[in-house]
């Protein structure tokens, strides 16, 4: 299957050295400099919120190079806060699963089929939306989260619970 917004669709055979680098650039290097650059820019007391994926913690073979990437975020979101603990910077990463938005169109987008699915196997019995995963990103942004570091928060509305 084609690439769909830096993820393809595959198992480890059929997953190239070309998409394998491509999930790395976008879904590892590019959050990586990201931060790098910005931390002589945020200040202390500041929050880093990185986007990781239900995928770590639930097989899925058939995207493998993604959850490997994502994988990777969780590694750094951890390194992070610990060493920008000092300066009061808190690090922590959301994970959604399934969310109705355009890297899921191509599949989930008018199929009620693929809806139905997802929304099965999720505890609250729905696709996920956007604004579930905004809101969880701003309530880590806020003050009230200063006390919160190093961790993954699970936004996969219960899938596979």
């Amino acid at each position: 299957m084609a690439p769909r917004h830096g993820w393809r669709l595959s198992t480890i055979e059929d997953f190239s050295r070309e998409d394998f680098l491509t999930q790395q650039a976008i879904n590892v290097n590019a959050p990586y400099f990201i931060v790098k650059e910005g931390l002589t820019r945020i200040a202390d007391g500041g929050r880093i919120i990185n986007i990781s994926s239900g995928v770590t913690r639930i097989a899925f073979p058939e995207i493998i190079g993604y959850a490997l990437t994502k994988g990777a975020i969780e590694a750094f979101t951890l390194t992070l806060a610990k060493h920008l603990g000092p300066r009061e910077i808190t690090v922590n990463s959301v994970a959604p699963r399934v969310v109705d938005t355009d890297i899921n169109a191509g599949w989930l987008g008018g199929n009620e089929e693929a809806q139905a699915g997802v929304a099965a196997s999720s505890a609250l019995g729905r696709v996920g939306q956007p604004d579930d995963i905004a809101s969880i990103v701003a309530f880590l942004a806020s003050d009230e989260t200063r006390w919160i570091t190093g961790q993954k928060i699970d936004a996969t509305g219960g899938t596979n619970l």
